[in-house]
């Protein structure tokens, strides 16, 4: 009866959707390990600190923990500061597509990691 209304699960959306949970879960794991090595969460703010060599080492911690400081930060911001939902919406969107981004990286480098 209802055949046809709801399309399959083509290959690349599921793909895709192991990127995005990827791309989280490493996030979430990076950010979670400098907490345990560190006093506290990484924050953008690295980028700005310390000498030269410490800016640059922090720029992959970043680039892969950058969906969990967002929406860390966002969801913080929502509630202590009281920032309107269409922003948190928008900040939403943003992190699964930094999370898509880099899970692809992570899921390709499993893949060649797994095929060797």
């Amino acid at each position: 009866m209802f055949e046809g209304l709801v399309p399959a699960l083509t290959p690349d959306v599921i793909n895709s959707g192991f990127a995005v949970a990827f791309g989280f879960g490493v996030a979430g794991l990076g950010a979670s390990s400098y907490r345990l090595y560190g006093e506290h969460f990484p924050s953008f703010r690295l980028l700005e600190v310390g000498p030269m060599a410490a800016r640059f080492a922090a720029v992959p911690l970043l680039i892969f923990c950058a969906p969990f400081l967002i929406m860390r930060n966002t969801l913080r911001g929502r509630r202590i500061e009281r920032r309107p939902a269409e922003l948190v919406m928008v900040a939403t969107v943003i992190a699964g597509l930094w999370s898509l981004m880099s899970g692809t990286v992570v899921v390709m480098a499993l893949q060649a990691l797994l095929s060797v």
